[in-house]
């Protein structure tokens, strides 16, 4: 499946159900409430929240289904403003692969780790 025919079956889903007469707000809201779902297991797995000390393991132990959650979220806000995604991302993927040199960037990380 192609990204455009996700996000319009994503698109069909919701209007099926009337979420897209959800406002931007309150779905950019949850868009960043599942975003947090996601900062608690990168928080555990770091170590900055240590498990026993204070904190709690994060409840849902499916992170791929937050991440899910996340995309869907997001193509909802683009649905609302009818952006086209696919267009979109492969656009900007042209102008950050003539702005940021992949020989460049290669070196400098090599410098970082």
């Amino acid at each position: 499946m192609q990204f455009r025919e996700i996000q319009a079956r994503l698109d069909a889903f919701e209007k099926s159900r009337g979420w897209n007469k959800f406002p931007a707000s309150l779905v950019f809201t949850h868009l960043i409430e599942e975003l947090g779902e996601i900062s608690r297991y990168i928080t555990v797995e770091e170590g900055y929240k240590a498990i026993g000390l204070g904190h709690k393991a994060p409840e849902n132990s499916e992170l791929h289904r937050e991440f899910a959650q996340v995309f869907n979220l997001f193509a909802q806000l683009a649905n609302h403003f009818e952006i086209d995604l696919e267009d979109s991302i492969l656009s900007e993927l042209s102008i950050m692969e003539e702005r940021f040199s992949a020989k460049e960037w290669s070196e400098y990380m090599k410098n970082r780790q």
